[in-house]
């Protein structure tokens, strides 16, 4: 399918890379160049190649344009599509050019790629000046088939520590790696969404942080804690996604959270009970705005009526949006 192509006021150096693909949409959608002002300045860069090889022609006009770089701020790459042969020289362009990312989002990493590649990859991380947010994606399951080889890419984040504020870690299994976590001083969200042995994971992390979202195939309630428990006060935002099945060990949940959490302002559960328990946990959360459940009911039908009743009395006045949802186990 071809794509569309928008033409504003862009630089020589985009109609440069636009002339060398010479018609080949395919190519054009394996390069995405993505301009915030539309000018000379380029603040974020996406490639995505779809499995077609970047032209050398495009690198070139790259290599010869450090200007071009000298900006970037957001910075997206899929390896995985890349054409390998081309790819180490256009990401040594990133590290003779490139030290203002904030945002750095690397895909289809794999531990079958050569050494040089990750060592390239690392030098990209730590030559950054200001690194914020960091998101590392994998393949998706398949089975048992879950990446767990980071190769010092997560490790190169302590190079990052005073800067880096939120990592996102998706469809990849536990690494020792993941301690360097506990020393960056300033994260404050983390997000892990398919995390194979996410239980491990969450009891080496002792960060505080502000915002956790965790989508899991099976989440353990009891492994969720610690994190609770060491960011405490801090926390603001919590959001549990099971995939549709329900949280085990749930009561150690909401007891964390009436323990450790009380400023909660964005609470978002899949698969929960609606139990006392988690009315009395709505009723303590004073700076609730957000809340959506997604809970499962084991009572008869008058005594779920008088849940809900005593569910609309305990709700928070700071409540901005609502979003429950019940029904049979």
């Amino acid at each position: 399918m071809a794509s569309k192509i928008f033409m504003g006021d862009m630089p020589e150096l985009l109609e440069n890379i636009l002339n060398n693909l010479n018609d080949d949409f395919y190519s054009l959608y394996s390069c995405a160049l993505v301009s915030r002002h539309c000018g000379a300045t380029l603040h974020k860069l996406v490639l995505f190649p779809h499995y077609i090889e970047i032209k050398p022609e495009i690198i070139n006009s790259l290599e010869q344009n450090a200007q071009f770089f000298s900006q970037l701020q957001d910075l997206t790459i899929d390896i995985e599509s890349l054409c390998i042969e081309n790819t180490t020289t256009l990401l040594n362009i990133f590290i003779k050019h490139t030290t203002k990312i904030c945002a750095l989002k690397l895909g289809g990493i794999f531990s079958k790629y050569e050494p040089q590649l990750f060592h390239i990859l690392i030098r990209i991380i730590k030559s950054q000046e200001q690194l914020r947010k960091f998101y590392f994606v994998g393949e998706e399951y398949k089975y048992k088939d879950y990446h767990t080889k980071f190769n010092g890419l997560l490790s190169a984040l302590e190079s990052q520590k005073n800067s880096l504020q939120e990592v996102i870690v998706e469809n990849y299994g536990y690494s020792a790696e993941f301690e360097v976590l506990n020393i960056c001083k300033n994260l404050k969200t983390l997000r892990m969404r398919n995390v194979f042995d996410y239980p491990v994971l969450s009891n080496i992390l002792n960060c505080k942080i502000s915002t956790l979202d965790i989508y899991n195939f099976q989440i353990d309630a009891s492994t969720t804690v610690q994190i609770l428990e060491h960011s405490g006060k801090l926390l603001q935002r919590l959001k549990l996604n099971n995939n549709g099945n329900k949280i085990l060990n749930e009561s150690f949940l909401l007891e964390a959270i009436k323990s450790f959490c009380p400023n909660i302002t964005y609470l978002s559960i899949s698969r929960i009970g609606f139990s006392t328990q988690i009315l009395e946990i709505i009723g303590n959360l004073q700076k609730l705005q957000f809340l959506t459940l997604q809970c499962f009911v084991d009572i008869s039908g008058e005594e779920l009526k008088i849940r809900v009743k005593q569910f609309a009395e305990i709700l928070p006045l700071t409540l901005q949006y609502l979003d429950l949802v019940y029904n049979s186990c």
